[in-house]
């Protein structure tokens, strides 16, 4: 059978090395493995483990090693991880597994000559504490800590203060909370809970539920169409668009789609939803998802979002959930955040292109919601005031009460808000 922490390693080693998204990787790792659910489970604490916590990791390989990080063997340095994380991290294995299992990685990725430095740092970190040694200035110090670079670190600290930053670093660790929308045109809520069999549910606004306790893509209710997987932040922006039956709306950056579900059964399956993504590989998730949701409703087509399309009808609502650089979800993606800053700068003008686009098929009195997964002010509230400045035709326009607060016409979700992904909406109407 496969070992779990070299499946772990070999995956970090892709990971770091060519990059890609994390939960794509691992999920292609484990299927084509004969792990046992006990040996997935442990595989994938210890990548997600490592891939959020490298910083830090490396901090304290880089204090106990003689060779410098840079001039180490990938795959030695990514067993080093491994077991720096296990001994700090993992409190059910114990420290002697967690050293000699590195040590027998070492030789297994035919690295022999390292396993005596690997046992050597790993026995140093055990015989010092364990203890994380912080230094530098504060903002070195915050990375260490909280595994984060420190340009991303100073951008937050500009964009909201030194103390909702390092709250948002500190939340940005914990896990992510699942969360899911009950297909009502397929279900009770009786017969969701009975589909969804021994996960526990708790329900936090219509159709929308908080859910732990195991692996739901695996139960009844998923394969009979119940409900789709979404955050409760993507679920209220959705709500914030408040669609009806009467509505024709345009969803114009859609894939993978779990937006566009919602908004059509917000619909109650009527109406007409058309969804776009620029790739057809994309598009066809959004097909086969609403397939599975039995949503008639939606139209799913592959189309440039930045481009106009003379061809295009008019909608009387559209959502606009840009591409953007996703540091509200990296407690689920956490290899993002250790993207350059300056990935970052374009986003705001194709951001503004596909928002301007957007207007271009929304009737007088019909609304448009702005949206990212982000928490970046100049992908938010700069290009929302950049819309408003450009555009006189539009106003904002107030945000329906969602969970019980009024937020104006527009919000940025913190993870303290609703326990969901960090998220920024903006909503507009088009007047004349």
């Amino acid at each position: 059978m496969t070992d779990p922490r070299y499946l772990a390693v070999k995956l970090l080693c892709k990971t770091f090395g060519s990059g890609g998204y994390s939960n794509i990787q691992l999920d292609s790792g484990l299927d084509s493995s004969d792990l046992d659910p006990r040996g997935k489970r442990f595989c994938s604490a210890l990548y997600y483990g490592v891939i959020e916590r490298k910083i830090t990791l490396d901090s304290i390989i880089d204090r106990l090693s003689s060779r410098p990080i840079v001039r180490l063997d990938q795959s030695v340095l990514n067993i080093l991880r491994c077991g720096i994380y296990q001994l700090m991290y993992m409190d059910n294995v114990p420290d002697n597994a967690a050293v000699s299992e590195s040590v027998s990685l070492a030789k297994k990725f035919g690295r022999t000559s390292a396993s005596g430095m690997v046992n050597a740092v790993l026995r140093n970190f055990i015989r010092q504490g364990k203890k994380l040694v912080l230094s530098g200035t504060e903002t070195e110090r915050l990375s260490v800590k909280y595994s984060v670079p420190t340009d991303m670190i100073e951008s937050l600290i500009i964009d909201y203060g030194a103390e909702k930053a390092e709250k948002q670093l500190e939340l940005s660790l914990e896990k992510a909370p699942v969360f899911l929308r009950m297909n009502p045109l397929k279900c009770s809520e009786e017969e969701l809970l009975r589909g969804l069999g021994d996960i526990r549910a708790e329900k936090l606004a219509d159709c929308c539920y908080s859910v732990s306790g195991g692996d739901v893509t695996a139960t009844e209710a998923f394969a009979k169409g119940y409900f789709h997987v979404q955050d409760l932040s993507s679920q209220l922006c959705c709500m914030g668009l408040a669609p009806t039956e009467k509505d024709r709306v345009l969803d114009i950056c859609a894939a993978p789609g779990g937006k566009t579900f919602t908004i059509a059964e917000l619909m109650g399956g009527r109406g007409k939803v058309s969804a776009f993504d620029l790739h057809e590989n994309r598009v066809k998730l959004i097909r086969s998802g609403a397939q599975r949701l039995g949503l008639g409703n939606i139209t799913a087509a592959a189309g440039d979002a930045s481009r106009f399309d003379p061809e295009m009808p008019l909608f009387s609502k559209i959502l606009c959930d840009v591409p953007c650089s996703g540091l509200g979800v990296i407690r689920r993606k956490p290899e993002i955040k250790y993207k350059s800053m300056s990935d970052f700068e374009r986003l705001p003008e194709i951001q503004f292109k596909i928002a301007e686009n957007a207007l271009n098929y929304l009737e007088v009195g019909g609304e448009l919601i702005y949206s990212t997964c982000t928490l970046r002010k100049a992908e938010n509230d700069e290009v929302a005031d950049r819309l408003l400045h450009a555009h006189h035709e539009l106003e904002e326009c107030p945000l329906p009460t969602l969970l019980g607060r009024d937020f104006g016409s527009r919000v940025t979700f913190f993870h303290e808000t609703f326990s969901g992904d960090g998220f920024f909406i903006a909503k507009f109407r088009k007047i004349r």
